[in-house]
């Protein structure tokens, strides 16, 4: 069984069992559909959809798969839940804290459809695995929240002719799209290099609203159905923009690039690489020198305690100081070139911020600055909260 739209062509291994009763009266609103009816669910069933990750985007994204009827599910997450996740990561609940997210997803996705054939790979997707795991199934949605798994998505799509229902978000704003289809572009076509490591703040540094994933994991979830169904106007060639804060939709038409490195007319990445390496990330096994000098959270609560004239600036931001703080000087990181006045480079100087990457800026800033007794607190505030004061909440 295959479904075509204009020229792209969505493989579905044929499945000739009929629907039960039981799913019969299940999927009865759309089998009244004459855009689905009793084929268009028999090609849900038989469609095998892998979600690679099982967090914000994924859970909404994997939850209306498995309502739909989406025969095979995959899903491909290492993570555990943590009490973060449960203000936008629907699909686990408070007493999942601390279990893996497969096994907290698997609960939720097989409760709601028992007919689910649910895969679950407890692993971090890489170059070693990918090509193999895509191989066995007919669309991937990326669900992840890193440029290099981005880009290790979309060119595993392309080297095994997969679709990736792409989504991404970040504070108010979201993308989808339809990449590495057989007539249409792919990620690296609309982004053909990633941007410089720190340039782009994490969700975890930066936010995000809880339920802009909700809206941006069910258009994933509509263009996948859609694909499967063959029905409608997929997003290929198309990149829809959400502004959830102005509640605005626009539209960017994208081309497919011939000089794109992997689906364009004279590839050079004909294998997958070292994804880490080509977003000018160092290996995650270890943590990364800032080059900067540092200093741990054990010795400052030693020196803070013994009356030590250290002066201690935060360049977080002003909602951030209200969460948590060390009673600090507060200048955030984007006012210091502005308020360096307001530091007195006779006295030695620690500066923090939550994890420790935007006080190594403030930190080289100064020393370019002249300043010359000037640290940079090794993990930030977190590391105060996880080895040094538990009262501290982290965030």
């Amino acid at each position: 069984m295959s479904t075509t739209i204009g020229s792209t062509m969505i493989e579905v291994q044929p499945n000739t069992e009929p629907l039960s009763k039981e799913e019969i009266l299940r999927y009865s609103r759309h089998l009244i559909m004459p855009e689905v009816g009793m084929e268009g669910q028999q090609k849900l069933k038989a469609a095998r959809v892998l979600c690679v990750g099982a967090g914000g985007l994924g859970s909404p994204l994997a939850l209306y798969l498995a309502a739909a009827g989406v025969g095979t599910l995959g899903l491909v997450d290492f993570d555990v839940v943590d009490y973060t996740n449960l203000q936008r990561q629907i699909i686990h609940h408070t007493s999942d804290v601390g279990r893996k997210k497969l096994d907290s997803a698997a609960d939720k996705l097989t409760a709601i459809n028992p007919f689910l054939n649910l895969r679950k790979f407890d692993l971090r997707l890489s170059s070693e695995n990918a090509l193999e795991l895509f191989r066995d199934f007919d669309i991937i949605a990326d669900g992840t929240d890193n440029f290099p798994t981005r880009y290790l998505v979309n060119d595993a799509c392309v080297l095994t002719g997969k679709p990736n229902v792409y989504g991404s978000i970040f504070r108010f704003e979201g993308q989808v799209s339809v990449f590495a289809t057989e007539d249409g572009p792919c990620y690296r076509c609309l982004y053909p290099e990633p941007p410089p490591p720190g340039l782009v703040p994490s969700c975890a540094e930066g936010g995000v609203l809880g339920i802009l994933p909700g809206l941006v994991g069910v258009m994933q979830a509509t263009e996948v159905i859609k694909l499967i169904l063959g029905v409608g106007e997929p997003l290929i060639g198309r990149l829809l923009l959400v502004d959830a804060l102005g509640m605005k939709f626009r539209e960017l038409k994208l081309r497919q690039n011939p000089d794109c490195p992997v689906c364009g007319t004279h590839p050079t990445v004909t294998k997958l690489i070292d994804y880490n390496e080509f977003c000018g990330i160092r290996g995650e096994e270890k943590p990364v020198s800032t080059g900067v000098p540092e200093i741990q959270v054990e010795e400052l609560k030693r020196r803070l305690d013994a009356k030590e004239n250290l002066f201690v600036l935060d360049v977080r931001e002003p909602h951030e100081y209200q969460i948590c703080n060390l009673g600090g000087h507060l200048i955030p990181l984007n006012d210091l070139p502005n308020r360096v006045s307001e530091l007195d480079s006779s006295r030695e100087i620690v500066v923090h911020c939550k994890m420790g990457g935007r006080s190594a800026k403030a930190v080289a800033f100064l020393q370019q600055s002249g300043f010359k007794k000037v640290h940079n607190l090794a993990g930030g505030i977190l590391a105060w909260s996880d080895r040094v004061d538990p009262k501290v909440p982290k965030y």
